[in-house]
């Protein structure tokens, strides 16, 4: 087996960035040699990785698995790199949308200030579990309680629930909105990544239309464009502010628990200190 790595990169962005053009474009090389990478990395493992068509590129099932052992791979080579470098190790720490939001900034400095040979970073990964299942997290920051006989979970705050709309939205005047106004209209859902579902409605009371979406972005777009409504963290209120978007609290809504996770199997060393420093900042 003779696998490079520019074979593993060209995989990795390939999917991150969701065509060949833009893999090329972000690894600065043609789209020829983005291609060619592929051929001989499916070649070396004897199996395909993708399934192309016209309008898109997904994995199959070898690929999935490829690639989530590429991303552990290619992690462990760029801290190493830095390791050697800097004489400093790294903690890096999972989001899937926003992070702590408005504590993001604070949690930051004051990690820097209090632990200058742990260089904290943020990792955003639009997995169910940050990043932690495909080993690009040592802990992640999560927003619904992931399965806990492979994970530890820590409460480390709470977060209000708001609504995002079009600025156009007749609800928008408003200071505050209710459940039942904000289902009104068609609800987008990441169910995949996303800390809201239709279970937070009562059952007689739930949407009658919900538009699904793939990660942050794509519930953006279609909030902005009026065809929806969302409910979210108020991380997002804080961190996604848009043009032609804005954001109302949900005052009927629960709080939202935000959770500090990590691989029970692994865990990593700094993570009371991490719990204690994000408690501080949640209150």
């Amino acid at each position: 087996m003779n696998i490079e790595l520019r074979q593993l990169r060209c995989l990795v962005a390939i999917m991150e960035f969701g065509s060949f053009t833009d893999a090329a474009i972000e690894l600065g090389v043609s789209q020829a040699a983005v291609s060619r990478n592929l051929a001989a990395l499916e070649r070396s493992l004897g199996v395909r990785m993708l399934e192309r068509t016209t309008r898109a590129v997904h994995l199959t099932a070898a690929g999935e698995r490829t690639l989530r052992q590429a991303r552990r791979l290619l992690v462990i080579l760029d801290d190493l790199e830095q390791d050697a470098r800097s004489g400093t190790s790294i903690l890096r720490v999972g989001y899937a949308w926003s992070a702590l939001g408005k504590h993001t900034i604070e949690f930051q400095r004051r990690w820097a200030a209090a632990h200058p040979l742990v260089d904290l970073r943020l990792v955003r990964t639009n997995t169910a579990t940050a990043g932690l299942t495909e080993g690009v997290a040592d802990l992640a920051i999560l927003r619904r309680a992931p399965d806990t006989t492979v994970f530890d979970v820590v409460l480390v705050g709470v977060e209000k629930r708001f609504c995002a709309m079009a600025s156009d939205d007749p609800l928008a005047s408003r200071r505050s909105v209710t459940l039942a106004q904000v289902a009104e209209l068609p609800i987008a859902i990441d169910a995949r990544t996303g800390s809201t579902a239709v279970s937070l409605w009562p059952a007689d009371a739930q949407p009658a239309r919900t538009i699904p979406t793939g990660d942050i972005d794509d519930w953006l777009t279609a909030i902005g464009a009026g065809r929806a409504r969302g409910v979210t963290a108020e991380a997002t209120a804080h961190q996604y502010r848009r043009p032609g978007i804005v954001y109302r609290v949900v005052r009927d809504a629960p709080p939202l628990p935000v959770y500090a996770a990590w691989l029970r199997s692994d865990p990593p060393s700094e993570r009371t200190a991490v719990i204690e420093l994000l408690a501080g900042l949640y209150g």
